[in-house]
């Protein structure tokens, strides 16, 4: 009786592989491989295709072993359709190398092959091994002398998808080893790469989260809430972009800005910007000065010339009651103070989105604000969605009234944001294409 596969699963219903031929001796026939079907083998498509469904594609078996005598010899192997493997044998790895195309399913390696010079020969596994590397994404049996089962078992801890005895092979038992060596390793392939993308997904998440900015406001009195919603699906972060931070001499600065486009080197030119923006904020730089030198670094950082980026920023004083506002081709922010309804600042002296003019100019235009109010940048991505399934926009006139009636339920803070991005949504009839960022700076007497 021959030696049951170590390991042994239960194999696929689909019979997918194929038989080899054998010569009269009982040996592996080399057979280099058909692009015509012998008659036999198309009928057997035929009843095959009438029977199981579409034809399954013949299984390509390389076999690796240099004994002219015939330790390796096997039946005849056929698969349920009446066709043969097909069959290579390589007498050396030179051979073996020249022989694996992408068409080879399954290797067969005598682990009795020697191949003296190879880089490790002094290890009983050596051949194993540089066949593994030789080939990562193929199967591969091992062959090994009756009760070495030791061997065997460390030739598939090393690698190999199973081990046969060589002296007790038989149709049943080689078949089935090799359908199930070429499932198993299709299955250990697929499992790996799912496994890669979640590493590199739950990586990409990490590094998108430390990107997001933390507002340094640390002596103020002013309270911050921000709320962010990427375009793409499944991200983290979109070229939507902002940031707050607190100078030394008490004036606090707020930021928000878009890169046109939503996708990951839109993110990384956000990152870049926002980056710049706090470094030249703590630099002692705002207004004109300091959006001109933004423009350079967008110049410098863009992988295209058409890429511009629109930018909306605002410095506090000390005192909370004034600020100075400057646009970039971007909305104007809303102000909302007790007794009065909620309305946009000032946009006449809006310039122009930077990359789009060299040399351009920034006007920075002063506002009051007053003893109490709530402050509300926001990106394009908010005011662009869709209003039912019409094409009329949310536009700005409907974000303001929509904001006016949640502040008049008592929203505010965080609870304000998240209400507001979600009626968006809503109105838009799903999720939102563009990305969204909202920033709210509060103050209260």
């Amino acid at each position: 009786m021959p030696v049951p596969v170590p390991r042994q699963r239960a194999i696929p219903a689909v019979e997918s592989g194929q038989a080899p031929a054998a010569s009269p001796s009982g040996r592996f026939r080399e057979e280099a491989p058909r692009t015509e079907a012998t008659p036999a083998e198309k009928t057997a498509e035929k009843t095959a295709g009438t029977t199981q469904g579409p034809t399954q594609p013949h299984l390509t078996l390389l076999l690796i072993e240099d004994d002219p005598g015939g330790s390796a010899a096997v039946p005849e192997l056929r698969d349920a359709a009446g066709r043969p493997f097909r069959i290579r044998t390589a007498r050396n790895l030179t051979e073996a190398e020249r022989l694996l195309t992408d068409d080879v399913h399954c290797i067969l390696l005598d682990l009795a092959l020697t191949v003296p010079g190879l880089p490790g020969d002094d290890e009983e596994l050596a051949v194993l091994r540089h066949v593994l590397r030789l080939a990562p994404r193929h199967a591969v049996l091992a062959l090994t002398d009756s009760g070495d089962a030791e061997r065997g078992t460390e030739a598939v801890r090393v690698g190999a998808q199973d081990y046969l005895f060589r002296d007790e092979l038989d149709a049943r038992l080689l078949s089935r080893a090799i359908r199930y060596a070429v499932e198993r390793k299709r299955s250990d392939t697929a499992e790996r790469r799912l496994a890669e993308g979640r590493l590199r997904a739950q990586e990409n998440r990490r590094l998108e989260r430390g990107l997001l900015p933390t507002p340094l406001l640390e002596g103020s009195s002013l309270r911050f809430a921000a709320r962010y919603r990427p375009g793409r699906s499944r991200a983290l972060l979109g070229g939507d972009f902002y940031d707050t931070v607190r100078t030394p001499d008490g004036t606090v600065h707020a930021m928000i800005g878009d890169v046109c486009g939503h996708g990951p080197d839109e993110a990384a030119l956000g990152v870049e910007l926002r980056i710049a923006w706090r470094a030249l904020t703590l630099a002692g730089l705002c207004g004109d000065q300091l959006l001109g030198t933004l423009q350079q670094v967008l110049e410098h950082e863009r992988s295209d010339d058409e890429i511009f980026a629109t930018l909306c920023t605002v410095d506090i004083a000390p005192d909370g009651r004034r600020a100075g506002l400057c646009l970039a081709g971007h909305p104007s922010p809303l102000i909302a103070r007790p007794g009065r309804p909620a309305k946009l600042l000032p946009y006449d002296n809006n310039g122009p989105a930077l990359g789009l003019l060299p040399g351009a100019r920034w006007p920075r235009t002063q506002v009051e604000l007053g003893a109490e109010w709530s402050l509300m940048l926001y990106t394009d991505g908010l005011i662009e969605g869709h209003i039912g399934r019409g094409r009329e926009r949310l536009g700005q006139d409907g974000m303001v009234e929509m904001v006016r009636r949640q502040l008049a339920e008592g929203l505010r803070g965080e609870e304000l944001l998240r209400a507001a991005v979600n009626e968006v949504r809503d109105l838009n009839g799903g999720e939102l294409t563009d990305d969204v960022a909202v920033v709210l700076l509060d103050r209260t007497p």
